[in-house]
């Protein structure tokens, strides 16, 4: 689905990242990531989230923590960091780029709300429940801090992915805001949900879900209870495009993760400002009955559009042209990815070694993927930065003492 805006949009990336696989600089089973794409895009959407008064926090679990990907993003002007777990905030510390956002969507397990609190010492923790709030309290209050704490809240309609569920009830938020303000380290500073845009089918536009409107109705209870300055944190298919949409609904923080490397839904249907800056890259193994194999091991496709036929270019040498399109077979969800089977009935039966990139919206941190930073793409000069795990954690390719 987004092969083709890499193709039109960004061919020097396709073909500096084959050209360093085929020179065994980048292994088979990578995202690679354009860092110079990442930086102009991170600083493209800041732009406009500062024209609309948002604050910017990245997302980087898509792209698997990369510490390359998070110094492109600070680079652009993106100076804090959503985590989505305890994981990705650690990896996003450990490059530099500091926690704005906890506890959304994964809650903080009892045991490490110790260390968010004295370590990573987050500019807003999501709660989900009072429990989880008197958790984030009392540890902030023993590191010696108060807390900022958003409210999870949640109403009958709204949209949640399933075991995505949780949240206060949105029609006590007062009593919620008073709540979380009575626990000493703790105090109450705004709302959130997710998701808050979703991607149309039939439109192929964003639209807001339910849980918009949810935030706004919380926000005005709030604010005729007397309080100001409520954050209202809105996440969900962001890029620079809705960012005038999310800003007149009222919200106060936007979370880019897909649009800072080009590859939300909207994306693979309309031209936006941000260049595709991520890509799958793999390598034919073997052959069997009419098929060429290829390593597997990061095909996870978001599932955000139905299903549709892959396709891979697939080539000994560099390129971007269309004629080196293959259609690929990829594993059931059901499956372990060991590879994918590229179609090899045509004119042209693709060699073990080949290099095959694909493009498709990824989440690197779910896969047994590596990811590799690449710099130089914008001035003909690709340098491999690092090649990491999914978890940030640079790693010695192809083995020890590499």
């Amino acid at each position: 689905m987004f092969l083709d805006v890499l193709i039109r949009r960004n061919p020097k990336f396709i073909e500096a990242a084959m050209k360093l696989h085929q020179d065994g600089k980048i292994p088979a089973n990578a995202y690679v990531l354009d860092l110079d794409a990442v930086e102009r895009n991170a600083r493209s959407f800041k732009s406009e989230a500062d024209r609309h008064g948002l604050k910017t926090f990245a997302m980087t679990k898509q792209v698997g923590r990369h510490s390359g990907f998070c110094e492109a993003v600070m680079k652009g002007g993106i100076e804090r960091s959503v985590a989505v777990d305890m994981a990705c905030a650690v990896a996003c510390d450990r490059a530099g780029l500091k926690t704005g956002h906890l506890g959304h969507l994964v809650q903080i397990p009892r045991g490490e709300a110790a260390f968010a609190a004295s370590h990573l010492k987050p500019d807003y923790w999501t709660v989900f429940s009072d429990q989880k709030a008197r958790e984030a309290a009392d540890a902030s209050k023993a590191a010696g801090r108060t807390q900022n704490l958003l409210a999870r809240i949640q109403t009958e309609g709204d949209t949640f992915y399933r075991g995505h569920e949780g949240g206060f009830p949105a029609e006590k938020m007062v009593a919620v805001a008073d709540l979380l303000d009575a626990y000493e380290g703790g105090r109450f500073a705004g709302v959130t949900t997710f998701p808050a845009l979703l991607f149309d089918q039939e439109t192929r536009k964003v639209k807001p879900t339910p849980n918009l409107a949810t935030l706004a109705r919380a926000a005005e209870a709030l604010a005729k209870a007397g309080r100001t300055g409520i954050e209202i944190n809105a996440p969900g298919t962001t890029s620079s495009a809705v960012l005038s949409a999310l800003a007149e609904a009222g919200a106060t923080q936007c979370e880019p993760g897909n649009g800072l490397h080009g590859t939300t839904p909207l994306h693979a249907v309309e031209d936006l400002p941000e260049d595709p800056a991520v890509l799958y890259l793999s390598e034919v193994s073997h052959h069997h009955g009419g098929k060429a194999y290829c390593f597997g091991g990061g095909l996870y496709i978001d599932p955000v559009f139905p299903k549709y036929q892959v396709k891979a270019l697939v080539s000994p040498e560099p390129t971007s042209n269309r004629s080196a399109l293959l259609d690929v077979e990829i594993p059931d969800y059901s499956a372990i990815d060991y590879y994918a089977m590229i179609d090899a009935a045509g004119p042209r039966n693709p060699q073990p070694g080949e290099t095959v990139v694909f493009g498709f919206r990824g989440q690197a941190f779910v896969t047994r993927a590596l990811v590799a930073g690449v710099r130089g793409i914008s001035t003909g000069n690709p340098v491999v930065t690092s090649i990491e795990n999914g978890f940030g954690d640079k790693v010695a390719w192809p083995g020890v003492g590499a």
